[in-house]
């Protein structure tokens, strides 16, 4: 038995997006299939379609995905049928950082998240003509109408909470909320800056908030995401545009240097100025560089105990750091909605066009439900 899903489909670098019919595998053991509700459109899916990632094409990209649970593998003990959930990173389990609570450095990153194909090479998406798109795109490939996931990524959350404000806490707003909360741990009374304030940025914004940082810097040449920062808890802005010298406009928030240093931007301007504004010991963490990027520092630049530190997807546990943020949006304190613009699903091109010009802090595809 199969179920038919209906599916944007990515055939050609920088191409448009073609909705197709395919068809699902039930799932094996340790597998879930997701009737989907929601999902975020994120960078890296743009990284795919602009080729700086190599996921082979056709592909059905999609990892923000939330919806309700259709049918559970014989092994899934963890969901039922009805259960809401948020589909996250997928890894191996088995791994050394996956067994010590590391799974975001899965020694098979690559393979489970990027190789459009199941950890053994296998495929659970098809067609009844043409070739056939590469799927498990993050252990879920939810730019689809039912994703079919594994339980290590499938995370149950509650349901008195819209699932459409829910899909970004799977990658984006999990990882500026946990190389906040977790990578870096931020303690209570820090001082902390983030360079770029997109969604990943603005979710590391509340997290400092909730990790009660006193002094919290917001660094971007967006005027009008630097005013929903400071909404959203920064107490400093800063336009590296509109100042002479970055390093000193940080410094004259806090004269000793920041603590704790995020940068989302990945542009190697802001290692440069964000090197230059620690303080003795502190910790400048990073999510978006990438090989080629130009960001080297001098190794004399960090002889005061000061560090630097890759991030994946907030070092986090998603099914514990989900929740706590889900929890946290419910009691107010971590306003998720307040980044969202709502697409339909057909609307795909439009989201990630949207997206990538920075009309929008973070688009979420909603889906009718099927049948």
């Amino acid at each position: 038995m199969t179920t038919t899903a209906r599916a944007a489909v990515l055939a050609l670098p920088d191409g448009p997006f073609e909705l197709r019919d395919i068809e699902i595998e039930d799932p094996r053991p340790d597998e879930v299939l997701v009737r989907m509700v929601a999902t975020g459109i994120c960078a890296t899916d743009a990284h795919v379609r602009s080729r700086r990632m190599a996921t082979p094409l056709p592909v059905v990209l999609g990892h923000e995905g939330a919806g309700v649970v259709e049918r559970v593998g014989s092994a899934v003990t963890s969901v039922e049928p009805g259960d809401h959930v948020v589909l996250s990173y997928h890894s191996c389990g088995r791994c050394k950082p996956c067994v010590s609570s590391h799974p975001a450095y899965c020694d098979d990153l690559w393979a489970a998240n990027f190789a459009g194909a199941r950890l053994d090479g296998s495929n659970g998406l098809h067609v009844a003509e043409g070739v056939e798109p590469h799927g498990h795109f993050f252990g879920q490939s939810s730019f689809s109408t039912h994703a079919l996931a594994h339980r290590r990524n499938t995370i149950r959350v509650p349901r008195d909470l819209p699932l459409d404000v829910l899909a970004p806490l799977g990658c984006g707003l999990q990882t500026g909320a946990g190389a906040v909360l977790k990578a870096l741990a931020v303690p209570a009374g820090a001082s902390f800056a983030v360079f770029g304030v997109g969604a990943v940025g603005l979710a590391a914004v509340m997290a400092a908030r909730v990790a009660g940082a006193t002094t919290v810097v917001a660094v971007d040449v967006d005027g009008g995401r630097l005013e929903l920062a400071r909404a959203l808890g920064a107490t400093h802005l800063v336009d590296p545009v509109r100042v002479e010298d970055p390093t000193a406009a940080l410094r004259a928030v806090e004269e000793r240097g920041l603590e704790y240093i995020l940068d989302t931007s990945g542009r190697a301007e802001n290692l440069d100025a964000g090197v230059g504004a620690l303080a003795a010991r502190g910790k400048f963490g990073f999510v978006a560089f990438h090989e080629g990027a130009g960001a080297v520092v001098d190794a004399g630049r960090l002889t005061l105990g000061q560090s630097l530190q890759g991030i994946i997807q907030g070092d986090a546990v998603s099914s514990l750091l989900i929740n706590d943020l889900a929890r946290l949006y419910r009691a107010g304190r971590f306003p998720i909605d307040r980044l969202l613009s709502f697409y339909d699903f057909a609307d795909i091109d439009a989201a990630f066009e949207d997206a990538g010009s920075g009309r929008v802090t973070k688009a979420v595809l909603r889906f009718t439900s099927p049948g």
